[in-house]
């Protein structure tokens, strides 16, 4: 039996016996049918299916038995360590075989109970070190254990923490929580992105009019219990809040308030682990109200909280800014001008005395820093009755592929028609039925559930509001509809048909009829007579099918608004909206990437979500800011104060935190 399962040395060298390099390489590998196998340089492969463990301890002892024949006195070529990686067993196990093998103890040799490698006082002394410090790496643990009089190998540290399951208790925690020497505490990611998780789950139940599963609301109870536990959801301030967005949340909802237990805080994580960086101060310059260049002694900090992506930061005074020698007034006010006063950039940079790129720069910051107005508010309200429009702007640099559309993306808008708050805004690289869709679905995300959805007559909407909202009304505005057939009378009958062609205008004033009708059955009948007509039109001038073609193909999403009291016929509030975009988009003409112009978008959403109308505009909402419109009192929120033109009278520290610090 050991002449089967022994490979001798001499017929190894024989198959070696080859000319080879000098130190050939090998690997080896588990084939997915059991067989061992190894590739020594490239034209020697030892393949073997043990049949048994004592069957597989031979091989492996008769692969520890190649040796180079340049160097056949030294050790052998396949190294323990080596063979332990690739076949799944340990270098100590290996180790301790050939010693059997040598001393001729074949009973021991052949025993299926290899016994523990290490003393089991020794795993539970390591095991319990190791779990004093979970943050540990494993050449850490090998050095205390050293230290404590254990001298294990890596590898043996590494398959104790895997047999007791330590391993695996900390990779769940190090997904979860933050782990150092200082404190353990949860991850903000985690505990969000599950909430988040969770929220989407529930709110996919309450779409279909399900109750939550009681698996999921007993996790939700978990997760905030988690969270009250650990200090996050108490309403007061975070351990470790969010990097800005904590600060401005803060300002926002009034619950800011000086420190005056002289405790330094890190601007970017808020921790008050604070090490002075130098001894001597630095000199930071500034222009002061009256335009000025100012001095002020500040000193570098370092920030010794481990989860800290920056690690360091200057204390400034509250009312400066890092990289800046603008006061945060001054940024406020490029903000403030910009878009209270619908001015350009160039214009702005002129009144405050920069350049065209820091006004643009310091106005851009803003869309990247601001909370978005959920996390103020949650799902703002809105009337049901959603407008969906989209505009072409230039992005020079973006991952669409080369083409003659390769410098144009399109901005797509949701708008409450009858509050005109601005519900969603999003780019897209192409516009179609999947754009559409997605946008939609981003729609859906933010909680907003519509009755109604007013397009103009793009049909990439015909298949995307069904798909993603299949309770919800899809009307088509009847305004963008007339300007449509009047286009196509002019394509059929020429430019001056007003004038040349009775028939036309007469077409043309039966078209307008159907939709000043008051009732459905009067449009109706009006639709039918104009309909009768086709046959005649269309045989003298075979263009103007393509009149008759658009009215019957949208038709039933145009009548729906006729004797309705929710449905409006235009959409003319998304317009409206659009066309705010646009004075702001033409001052620039074009954003130079997709990441500006994602940053614009945020910044056009917040200002115009809590900037009043002005006084000429419908007496319904002049004077009103969207947010208001929908019905939420925002005027004591500093956004509001600021987008209105006010003049912001908070404590220096309240301004430092409401300016973007990067």
């Amino acid at each position: 039996l050991l002449r089967d399962h022994f490979l001798t040395s001499g017929a190894l060298l024989a198959a070696v016996a080859v000319p080879r390099p000098p130190k050939p390489s090998a690997t080896g590998r588990i084939l997915d049918d059991g067989t061992y196998e190894v590739l020594i340089g490239d034209l020697i492969a030892i393949r073997r299916k043990p049949i048994d463990e004592f069957d597989r301890r031979m091989f492996l002892l008769g692969l520890r038995d190649i040796h180079l024949v340049e160097h056949p006195a030294k050790r052998p070529f396949l190294c323990q360590t080596w063979l332990a990686g690739w076949f799944g067993t340990l270098q100590e196990l290996l180790s301790r075989w050939e010693d059997y093998r040598e001393a001729g103890d074949w009973n021991s040799l052949m025993s299926r109970q290899h016994g523990p490698l290490v003393p089991r006082e020794q795993q539970h002394q390591l095991i319990a070190l190791w779990a004093r410090h979970l943050w540990w790496s494993v050449s850490e643990v090998q050095a205390a254990a050293e230290a404590e009089g254990l001298t294990l190998s890596a590898h043996a540290i590494t398959q104790i923490g895997q047999d007791s399951g330590l391993l695996v208790a900390r990779r769940v925690l190090r997904e979860r929580f933050q782990l150092s020497a200082e404190a353990l505490r949860p991850k903000d990611g985690w505990l969000v992105q599950q909430l988040f998780d969770l929220l989407d789950q529930l709110q996919a139940r309450l779409v279909c009019g399900e109750r939550p599963a009681p698996e999921e609301r007993s996790r939700l109870a978990d997760l905030l219990a988690l969270r009250t536990e650990l200090g996050l959801g108490s309403g007061q301030e975070l351990e470790t809040p969010l990097p800005w967005g904590y600060h401005l949340q803060h300002i926002l909802c009034g619950d800011w308030e000086t420190v005056d237990d002289g405790t330094l805080r890190c601007p970017h994580c808020g921790s008050s682990q604070v090490r002075r960086k130098s001894r001597t101060p630095r000199a930071k310059r500034y222009i002061d109200a009256a335009g000025q260049p100012q001095t002020v002694d500040v000193f570098r900090y370092y920030c010794q909280n481990t989860a800290c992506a920056h690690g360091s930061f200057t204390n400034l005074p509250p009312d400066l800014l890092p990289y800046s020698p603008w006061r945060t007034e001054v940024h406020l006010q490029a903000l403030q001008a910009y878009e209270l006063g619908h001015s350009s950039y160039r214009r702005v940079a002129a009144g405050l005395g920069v350049s065209t790129a820091t006004a643009y720069r310091w106005v851009s910051q803003f869309g990247g820093q601001l909370l978005p107005v959920a996390a103020l508010f949650g799902v703002v309200r809105s009337s049901g009755v959603v407008g969906v429009d989209e505009k072409w702007v230039k992005v020079p640099t973006n991952d669409k592929p080369a083409g003659k559309q390769h410098h144009w993306m399109y901005v797509y808008m949701a708008v409450d028609v009858y509050t005109y708050d601005l519900l969603h805004v999003a780019l897209f690289p192409v516009r179609g039925t999947d754009s559409a869709r997605a946008f939609l679905l981003g729609l859906r995300a933010k909680g907003y559930v519509p009755q109604v959805i007013v397009s103009d007559l793009c049909t990439d909407y015909d298949r995307a509001i069904p798909a993603v909202f299949p309770r919800a009304v899809h009307h088509q505005c009847i305004f963008h509809a007339l300007q449509a057939w009047h286009g196509q009378l002019r394509d059929a009958y020429g430019k001056h048909y007003r004038k040349q062609r009775p028939e036309a205008v007469k077409l043309q004033n039966q078209l307008d009829a159907i939709f000043h009708a008051k009732t459905k059955r009067t449009a109706q009948r009006r639709y039918d007579k104009v309909m009768a007509l086709r046959e005649a039109y269309v045989a003298h001038t075979p263009e103007v099918e393509a009149v008759f073609a658009s009215l019957e193909r949208h038709w039933p999403k145009l009548v729906n608004a006729i004797e309705s009291d929710r449905i409006p016929k235009t959409n003319n509030t998304t317009e409206l909206v659009n066309r705010r975009f646009d004075q702001h988009y033409q001052t620039f003409c074009g954003f130079d990437t997709i990441t500006t112009a994602q940053t614009y978008l945020a910044v056009f959403e917040w200002c115009y979500r809590f900037t009043p109308f002005t006084p000429d505009a419908q007496k319904r909402i002049r004077g009103k800011c969207p947010l208001e419109l929908a019905g939420y009192d925002v005027a004591s929120l500093p956004m509001a104060q600021l987008c209105r033109g006010q003049m912001l009278h908070w404590p220096p520290e309240a301004l430092g935190a409401v300016v973007p610090r990067t």
